[in-house]
């Protein structure tokens, strides 16, 4: 069995609904083994650039000051009408998002109808927490290069098997992301782990998704040159 540190990129801080700073959050997840903290705080068109501005200027000051933990600047685009999701991949790419995530269609929340859709045909990088994903979501997710996320928050969480499934079924790329917002939220390489095994993938299907994601993590820290 091969250890991980932790690539968690879907973390929220005091920018939305987290209760941390930047600072404060690298510092507590950097001691529990992460190596890669994507900060991807919730937006809609009038917040996103405020949030990306202030989170690319966090994650520079901060990169080379953390021991060997990068923070990237992305954000979640969150509860958006479906038709304008579209616009805002494109928009937060241009203001600098290191990556771009989408609130999905979670089981918990009342996201709207086309969410999942919209997302993947935009080429977000992210689709968080998709839900009940249909087949022809999950195949053009696999086609356009969408990553799908295992949720490791509570509810959202809740059809973590179901994306697996799917995933395996169409070879559609997945994370194991932690959706968090205050201490006791964050992963450890255990429950990185355990988020992956308990959603029905094998220990080598794990290893996989965790190199894949070690890559994915570089093409993001890209993004800030």
């Amino acid at each position: 069995m091969k250890d991980f540190p932790v690539i968690d990129l879907h973390t929220h801080c005091l920018l939305s609904d987290g209760v941390l700073c930047p600072a404060e959050l690298g510092r507590r997840v950097a001691v529990q083994g992460y190596a890669v903290l994507g900060l991807a705080d919730h937006a809609d068109p009038g917040t996103m650039p405020g949030i990306i501005k202030t989170g690319r200027e966090s994650a520079l000051g901060l990169n080379g000051h953390m021991g060997g933990l990068t923070i990237l600047p992305g954000v979640e685009i969150t509860h958006v009408p479906p038709a304008l999701i579209g616009d805002m991949v494109k928009k937060a790419r241009d203001l600098g998002a290191s990556h771009v995530v989408v609130h999905g269609e979670s089981v918990v929340e009342p996201v709207a109808p086309g969410t999942n859709l919209a997302a993947i045909e935009a080429g977000a990088d992210i689709l968080a927490h998709p839900g009940l994903l249909t087949e022809k979501e999950v195949a053009l997710a696999a086609e356009r290069g969408v990553y799908l996320e295992l949720s490791g928050r509570g509810g959202h969480g809740l059809s973590n098997g179901l994306t697996a499934n799917l995933a395996r079924k169409y070879q559609a790329k997945l994370l194991v992301n932690s959706d968090g917002h205050a201490p006791g939220d964050y992963l450890t390489p255990e429950r990185q782990r355990t988020v992956a095994l308990g959603a029905g993938l094998s220990e080598e299907e794990f290893e996989a998704l965790m190199e894949e994601a070690v890559g994915l993590a570089e093409t993001f820290k890209q993004r800030l040159v």
